[in-house]
Order: structure tokens, then C-alpha cells, then sequence
């Protein structure tokens, strides 16, 4: 188990991603543990190997899907 200051950790990112690419690497603020960085694989693994909607549109990729389809589909709303 890795484990870094939450003030080491803004100096040395680079090193904490690559840490967390072998095992979690705990942040710590105060000596207290606060967060944890896991690779993707070590998330996915946590949550059995399945994400919802709401993850898959927190990662940057699924901002750049292009839902042709959708097109054209938007009118807008009548008011009577």
C-alpha cells in the first residue's frame, strides 16, 4: 500500500499515477487518510467489472461520443 501527503501528492503527481497503476495510493491530509487514486482497471474491478451511465459520462471520453441519431431530433416546444 502506497501512501502520500495530500502537500507530496501536489508536488509529485506523475509519480502518484504511476504508483497507482501497481496498487491504490492512499492521500493523506493531517495523517488522516482522505483519498485514494486508483488505475481504471482497479475501479472497474471494484465494482465488478460493470459502470453505470453516470460513470461513463464523468470520464473525458464519453464527452467526445457523437450521437448522430439524436440529430434533428430536438424541435422546439409549442405553446397553445
Amino acid at each position: 500500500m502506497t501512501t502520500i501527503s495530500a502537500r507530496d501528492f501536489n508536488q509529485q503527481v506523475s509519480k502518484a499515477r504511476q504508483a497507482a497503476l501497481e496498487e491504490p495510493v492512499f492521500i493523506t491530509e493531517r495523517g488522516q487518510p482522505r483519498h485514494v487514486l486508483l488505475s481504471i482497471e482497479a475501479y472497474e474491478a471494484l465494482l465488478g467489472g460493470q459502470m453505470s451511465i453516470v460513470d461513463l459520462l464523468h470520464l473525458d471520453e464519453a464527452l467526445s461520443v457523437d450521437f448522430p441519431a439524436a440529430q434533428g431530433l430536438a424541435q422546439p416546444a409549442e405553446f397553445d
